[in-house]
This record gives structure tokens, C-alpha cells and sequence, in this order.
């Protein structure tokens, strides 16, 4: 299962979960510092395990290098700077950040967003709005709110899908743009990072997403990637498409890929994994 999934997953299977309660307040007690090397010191101290939890589903993941190990929403916001995957834009399975100016109020993790919202998963928050909070819910925020401060970027193994224009064509990167849920993530078991999006080599087959693309493929894949470049205006079809790979499939391929603004070997006619994830997200149905 992707990684992005899997924590997501963890992530939901949460929800409805409470801190503890006492003298008529909830005291920030809680189960998840405790599984966490390095955090225990949260939950005995009541303090605020917002970020612990995000931590903790990491590391459940087995991705716990991932996203950092932190109980702080300030050093939770460095990190992912210092790693050179932060972005003002949403992406699925994002770490998102809250508090105007820097970044250090909340944290929650992204499930999903559209042009006007995102949706998270989040620890130590509420439904009702108030700063007290007592458990973990899914909830949806606006997205451009001042309160959203950024996101960080997790380098998944399958790929991110992300909303920030100007990270199309980066490697392991599908872009969304405006909408995006966990419908979109690519399919990957996380045990290896992904092709790069060049297509550099000879022109032989690809493998994206556990399919073949290329000389020798079939599949009902290969007749929705011709269907998808006809849409997209690039057809080199007499006939057709269909499921066997052919030297239309190449260049009606080859035609979107400088339709793109791609050349040299990123426009050999063979899908590269951003070139397919772009293509599905303007014209696949």
C-alpha cells in the first residue's frame, strides 16, 4: 500500500479518540508520547501533543524519517524548510501547519483539498472551535484562511501528489492543482523511490504504478492513455487506440510531450510518471 496511504489510514482509525479528563478539564494526557522515542516526557507533563500524534502516525507507518519527531509545531515547520519541502499549496498526505505568522499553534494531516478547503486528520483539537482541545477528529479548514500557516512536503515513495504549480516536473511529484484526494495517490507498495520523470535510455517499456508502458505492453491502460491523448488533441490514430502498444501510441505520446514543452529524451513517445500524472489530471475521466 502506499505510504501516504497507510498513514492517512492509521491516521483515521484514531478518530473519535480522547484525552484524559480530570478536575473538570481535559489535562492533555494521552496515549501516543509514549510510543514515541524521545516524546514520552509530553503526556507526563500535559502539554500539548498535537504534533506527537502526527509523530506518532509516522512512525506506525514505519516512515518515521519521513516527518519530524518533534512535540513542537515551530520545529516541526524548520524541519521540513531545512529539507527543502515546504509549500505554501496543499498536497495529500501533507503535514499541514496552523497559527498566522509562523506556523506554531497546530498541525494536522491532509486527507484531501479542492480549490476553497482542505481536510485533515488531526490530534489534540475539537469541533467547536475552542483552544481547548480534547481528541482526534477529522476536519476541513479554508484554505486559504490566514490561520493556514504552509505545508510539509513528506518524500514518499510513491510520490506526492501536490497543488503547487511550481513544483510540476520534480521527481516522485504528481500535480493536482486545484483538487485532490486519496483517490489521486499512485499506487506503490513503498519499497523503492520513484522513477525519475525523464525518460532517459533508449525508449524500452516503463513500469508506472505497477503498469507497463512501451513496446510490448497490453492492457486496458494502454487504450485509456490513446483515449486520454485524443483529448488532449495529440492523436496519431488511424484506427483506434486500443490495448497493444503501437507506434501511434509513441507518437500521439510523443506530440503531448511537446505539447508540454518537454524535448530531447523526455520526448522519446514513453510516458515518464509526471507526464502520465499530468495527462490523467487534464484530460483522464
Amino acid at each position: 500500500m502506499p505510504v501516504a496511504q497507510t498513514i492517512i489510514d492509521i491516521a483515521r482509525r484514531e478518530v473519535g479518540y480522547q484525552e484524559g479528563y480530570s478536575n473538570g478539564h481535559w489535562d492533555n494526557t494521552e496515549k501516543y508520547a509514549s510510543e514515541v522515542t524521545g516524546l514520552e516526557w509530553v503526556s507526563d507533563d500535559g502539554e500539548p501533543w498535537c504534533h506527537v500524534f502526527v509523530s506518532w502516525a509516522f512512525q506506525e507507518a514505519g516512515a518515521a524519517d519521513l516527518a519530524p519527531v518533534t512535540a513542537s509545531c515551530l520545529e516541526g515547520v524548520s524541519w521540513f524548510k531545512n529539507q527543502g519541502r515546504w509549500s505554501d499549496y496543499p498536497a495529500v498526505g501533507a503535514v499541514v501547519y496552523f497559527g498566522a505568522g509562523d506556523g506554531g499553534t497546530h498541525v494536522g494531516i491532509v486527507t484531501g483539498y479542492d480549490a476553497d478547503t482542505i481536510y485533515t486528520i488531526s490530534g489534540n483539537t475539537n469541533m467547536n472551535g475552542s483552544a481547548e482541545g480534547d481528541g482526534v477528529y477529522e476536519k476541513a479548514y479554508q484554505r486559504r484562511s490566514d490561520y493556514v500557516y504552509g505545508y510539509g512536503y513528506p518524500h514518499y515513495d510513491e510520490g506526492v501528489v501536490v497543488a503547487d504549480p511550481a513544483w510540476k516536473g520534480r521527481d516522485g511529484v504528481i500535480f493536482f492543482g486545484e483538487q485532490a484526494d486519496e483517490s489521486d495517490i499512485p499506487a506503490g507498495d513503498g519499497s523503492s523511490r520513484p522513477a525519475p520523470p525523464t525518460n532517459e535510455g533508449n525508449g524500452a517499456q516503463v513500469v508506472i504504478g505497477g503498469l507497463a508502458y512501451g513496446p510490448g505492453s497490453r492492457g486496458d491502460h494502454i487504450t485509456g492513455l490513446g483515449q486520454m491523448l485524443q483529448r488532449a488533441g495529440c492523436s496519431a490514430y488511424q484506427e483506434g487506440p486500443g490495448p497493444d502498444w503501437t507506434d501511434a501510441d509513441k507518437e500521439s505520446m510523443r506530440r503531448y510531450q511537446l505539447k508540454i514543452g518537454d524535448q530531447g529524451q523526455d520526448a522519446n513517445g514513453i510516458p515518464g510518471p509526471r507526464q502520465l500524472g499530468r495527462l490523467i489530471a487534464e484530460y483522464g475521466r
